[in-house]
């Protein structure tokens, strides 16, 4: 008689697919956004992925421990108490309290917005941001997350991120938010070798048209890329090469304090 040895299936059981509790819990916190600030709890819901009395019942139980608040009007936001965790993130606090007094002489002497970003995953995230008056304001706030393409913070991550990672973003659909916007693929790669060879990235009307955004690495003791500052400024007023003179001095300045090293202020540029 022949016996057949036992096969083991590796079939995945159906209900290892089903959303856990707190996976539920943390698609209600990933409805909110850049451009999804508040929201109703019917936009929570179907933006979850949950049906409306789920999406209640953990609303309900994240307001109660300060995740969430709640308006006049019956809409929800982010609330305090994700502000007080993500404050103790290592690698956004320790680059954000190295970089801040830079980054304030940078919009001082630009008044630009300017920004701190890092990658995650896909996209760069801004730890740290510092917002001016300019007629055309684009979203700039501490947790904002961008199409690493389209920011220049981004852009220079990208640009020295492993091949793996590029080829990953640039086989991805590539969102255009504006006329300028580079999505064709070969024009990017082309750009991102551009940006690894000069060290900075400029780029004119990415995600609105009147503003220029020039931006460059920020590197670890060990020589590594560890995150990016740029400046926005309008186009019109900007001066590329003096604000990459800037932002190099800025980004050096930020890297010796992460091994730790003595703050040094920046010289303003001499005006016409």
């Amino acid at each position: 008689m022949t016996v057949v040895p036992e096969v083991e299936t590796t079939a995945e059981d159906p209900a290892d697919r089903r959303p856990t509790a707190a996976g539920k819990v943390l698609a209600v916190l990933d409805a909110f956004g850049p451009r999804h600030r508040t929201l109703s709890l019917s936009e929570i819901s179907r933006r979850a992925g949950l049906t409306l009395p789920t999406a209640h019942r953990l609303v309900r139980e994240l307001l109660g421990w300060g995740a969430l608040e709640r308006d006049d009007e019956g809409r929800y936001s982010v609330g305090l108490r994700l502000l007080e965790l993500s404050a103790l993130a290592p690698r956004g606090l320790e680059l954000r309290e190295a970089a801040f007094p830079y980054l304030q002489d940078l919009h001082q002497i630009t008044r630009g917005n300017v920004h701190l970003g890092v990658r995650d995953g896909v996209e760069v995230v801004y730890v740290e941001a510092i917002r001016a008056r300019v007629r055309n304001p684009v979203s700039s706030r501490v947790g904002d997350r961008w199409p690493m393409h389209v920011t220049g913070t981004g852009l220079v991550l990208l640009a020295f991120a492993d091949s793996d990672l590029q080829e990953q973003v640039l086989d991805s659909p590539l969102e255009r938010f504006s006329p300028l916007t580079v999505v064709d693929p070969a024009e990017l790669r082309r750009k991102l070798a551009q940006i690894r060879h000069t060290g900075v990235a400029v780029a004119r009307g990415q995600i609105t048209l009147p503003d220029m955004v020039v931006a460059v690495p920020v590197h670890s003791p060990r020589g590594e890329v560890i995150a990016a500052i740029s400046v926005v400024v309008e186009t019109a007023d900007a001066r590329p090469r003096e604000l990459t003179a800037l932002l190099t001095q800025a980004s050096r300045a930020i890297s010796r304090g992460l091994d730790p090293g003595r703050r040094l202020p920046l010289r303003p540029v001499p005006q016409p």
